[in-house]
Parts: C-alpha cells; structure tokens; sequence
C-alpha cells in the first residue's frame, strides 16, 4: 500500500544514515585524539602560550644571576699626536710625538646585603609558576576547542543527513498524495501541503550542507588540515554523571586548582614580593668589590726627559650605598607596590568567584544534559510511534497529509536534537573538568573510544 511503502522507506532513510555513518568510519576517517594531536602542532595560540612558558621560565637564573658575583672587563686605548715647531731649531729643535695610551680593568662586584635583588629572586619563582599555570589553561583551552570543533562538524553533517532523509520521505508522501488525486481518494490540498515541505526541505538542505562546509572550515582553522571523514559517535553511547557526583565538590575543586586560581594567586605572591622588593630601596646596600687594572702610558712630556710606564693597581674592599633622597621617587614607587598588591587580591577573589560560577552553570549544564538525552530518547521512540499512527490513520482515512507530514517532522527534529544534546553534554563534561584543572589528554581518549571504532 501507499502509505506502508512510504513508511518503509522512511525506515530505510533512518537505516542508510546509520550504515552510511559506520561505512564512512574506516581508514580514512579521523578520530578526536588524532584532530587534538593536529592541532598541537598547529594552533598559534598553543604555539604561543608553549614560547611564553619557555621565556618566562627564563625569569629563574635571571633572578638568582642577582645574588651570584659578576666580572666586567673595560679597556680603553688612546693615541696621541703632539707637534712642536721651534722658531730657533739650533736651541730647540722641532718635535713631533705620537704617544700612546692603554688600559683595562677588571672588576668583581660580590652583594653582601642587598633585600631589593633576593626579593627579585623570589620573584621568579613565582612568576614561572604564574606562566605554568597560564601554559596549562592553553592547553585545556586547545583541548576544548578542538572538540567543539569537532562535534560541531559531526552535529552538522547529521544535520544534513536528516534533512536529506526528510526531504526523501517527504518527496515519497508527494508522490502519494499526486497518485491519491489522481485517483480521487484526496484533494489538491494535500499534494500542495506536500510540495510546500518539500521546498522547505530542499532549501533546508542547501543551508545544512553550508553548515556542513563552514563547520569543516573552522576545524580546519585549529587543525590546518582538511579531513576527508571524521568518525561518529556511537549511537549507543551511554553518558556518566559526573564524578563526583555533587556540586560543591567541583566547586571547591576548581577554587582551590582551577588553573586560572592558580595564575592569580602566584600572581598575589608576585605582587607582594614586588611591594617588599620597593619597601627595600630605602635600605642601604653593601658589596664586595675588587678591580684588577693595568695602564701602559706613553708620557707626552717633551721638555724633559721620560719613558713609558706600566702601571698595576689591585684593590679589594667593602661598598656601601646608602639612600638619603631621591626626590620621593622611592616613596611613591612603595605605595605604587602596595596598591598594586591589594589590588592582585581582589583580583584573586574574582577568580575565584568566577571560577566557582562557571563551575555550578557547567555542572548543572552537563546533570540538564544528561536528562535532556534521556528525554529526547524517550521522545524519539514516541515520536517515531506517532508518525506510525498517523501513517495507519492517513490510510484508513482519519488522519489527513498534514498530520503526517507533521509527524515526519517531529521525528526529524527530535534525531536532530538528540544528536545536538549528546555532543553538548559531552563538551560541557570536558568543560567542567577544565575548570576543575583536571582535562588531560586521558579524558579525550575515554570520549575517542565513544566514537564507532
């Protein structure tokens, strides 16, 4: 019968997507991990947050280059030329000299008593663990971006699968309803019902397949490669709670190591070092100093005899540097530090705060999302005994061509929201163990092996 006929090939589009999908998935296709790897290697942000790392790890020996001794070296040569032009050469001849002058000296300076530069030294400590944490947050970020990209990609290209199914459905329910006009059994009014869902769906297919093109190209910008197939997720997926369970431990999990807590407190402790490293410039310094020097001289004394000479000097002894006033520069720059200290804390318990929000929405984002997984599964196999009733009823004629065609679209939208609902509770379950400061490349293998193998 008519209505049957369609009703198998409805089954058949839902049966070829899943078949299509499995098909699509061998060799070629790409998986998360792979497109996360990819992305490490290409992704300018990553690239940049890794050399920001390995510049600010450079802030250690800088810093204990404060307190170790340092050498210089300075030399200096110079040449002189000196001429005299008797009026009487028979008393004084004339004289022309070109002397020459050379020196270096070598000089040791060991800080015996200097706050300023071991607070600048601990300072460093701090700040590389501000840049470890700031790498770490890239790295989690890059994490998450490649998967939404990722998903993305699949949830469009299931979009397109279902409108194109719909749209093969709806062209069967055309064709029905022109052969029930022919033969009289319905009214133009169904074929123009019908011909309406299909225009709407060929235009809804042109919009998903430039989703389908867009999505690609977005990945393609983390990844800066161009994937052939990617591999879906399995139809049979089932999603966890999170882990634990509560909220207020995610919560107290991401104050206490969310990595942007982290940033911020090693920079409360930059701050305050900094504050005592200003407190300290009105202490007097005190430094063993020594120089070694050696000066060749060439005397430019005419009148009298000389030679050249070549002097040694050695000396060795304590440098004490005491600050009196320094125009109040020093002063200024004191409560600068200091305002500048109060000011991280804040700024640390607004992280925290931040922190603690995202982590409660991100936590009620994935327990919502679950259910809304199970209540559209739920919904699907309704829907789907829906459009079996109304496809029975249009048969034997208590249900009109509008039922149907409403009831196709209800089973389209309910797959469609389904397939959106799973990959948005699976990002927002990476999310919240970003914020935890727990993603790890282990969390995107567990979600690899949720992909069809």
């Amino acid at each position: 019968m008519p209505g049957r006929a369609a009703s198998i090939l409805l089954c058949r589009c839902t049966s070829v997507i899943a078949v299509a999908a499995a098909l699509a998935a061998p060799a070629s296709a790409e998986d998360l991990l792979q497109v996360y790897r990819d992305a490490q290697r290409y992704d300018a942000v990553y690239a940049a947050a890794r050399f920001t790392l390995e510049a600010g790890r450079e802030r250690i020996p800088q810093g204990r280059a404060l307190i170790l001794p340092s050498l210089n070296l300075t030399a200096n040569a110079t040449k002189q030329r000196f001429e005299i032009e008797s009026s009487d050469q028979a008393v004084i001849p004339n004289i022309y000299k070109n002397p020459l002058n050379t020196n270096y000296t070598l000089t040791f300076t060991q800080p015996l008593f200097r706050p300023q530069n071991f607070a600048q030294r601990n300072q460093a400590e701090y700040q590389v663990r501000q840049s470890e944490a700031i790498f770490a947050q890239a790295s989690q970020d890059l994490a998450l971006r490649a998967s939404q990209a990722y998903f993305e990609v699949l949830a469009a290209q299931d979009t397109l699968a279902l409108v194109s199914a719909q749209k093969a459905a709806i062209s069967e329910q055309l064709a029905q309803a022109k052969r029930n006009f022919e033969v009289g059994t319905a009214t133009i009014t169904d074929t123009h019902e019908a011909q309406a869902r299909y225009d709407l769906a060929a235009a809804q297919e042109i919009a998903a397949q430039n989703d389908v093109d867009s999505k690609r190209r977005a990945l393609q910008a983390v990844t800066g490669k161009e994937y052939t197939q990617l591999k879906p997720l399995r139809v049979d997926v089932r999603l966890a709670p999170p882990n634990p369970v509560d909220m207020q431990s995610w919560v107290d999990l991401a104050e206490k190591q969310g990595y942007p807590v982290l940033a911020q407190e090693a920079a409360v402790e930059v701050a305050r070092l900094e504050a005592k490293r200003a407190s300290a410039a009105h202490m007097p310094t005190l430094d063993i100093v020594g120089t070694y020097a050696q000066t060749s001289e060439t005397p430019a004394v005419i009148a009298v005899p000389s030679v050249n000479r070549d002097i040694t000097q050695a000396t060795l002894g304590l440098q004490l540097a005491v600050p009196i006033y320094q125009g109040g520069s020093i002063s200024s720059r004191e409560r600068e530090a200091a305002a500048n200290s109060a000011r991280s804390r804040e700024d640390l318990e607004n992280a925290k705060r931040t922190q603690a929000l995202n982590t409660r929405q991100t936590y009620l984002a994935v327990i919502n999302g679950i259910a809304q997984v199970g209540a559209l599964e739920q919904a699907l196999t309704s829907s789907q005994s829906a459009l079996d009733s109304n496809r029975l009823g249009y048969e034997v004629g208590v249900r009109i061509n509008i039922d149907v065609l409403n009831a196709q679209q209800q089973l389209f939208s309910t797959r469609r929201d389904l397939a959106v609902a799973r990959y948005n509770a699976i990002l927002n379950q990476l999310r919240l163990k970003g914020l935890a400061g727990s993603l790890r490349e282990e969390d995107l293998e567990e979600v690899n092996r949720a992909l069809q193998p």
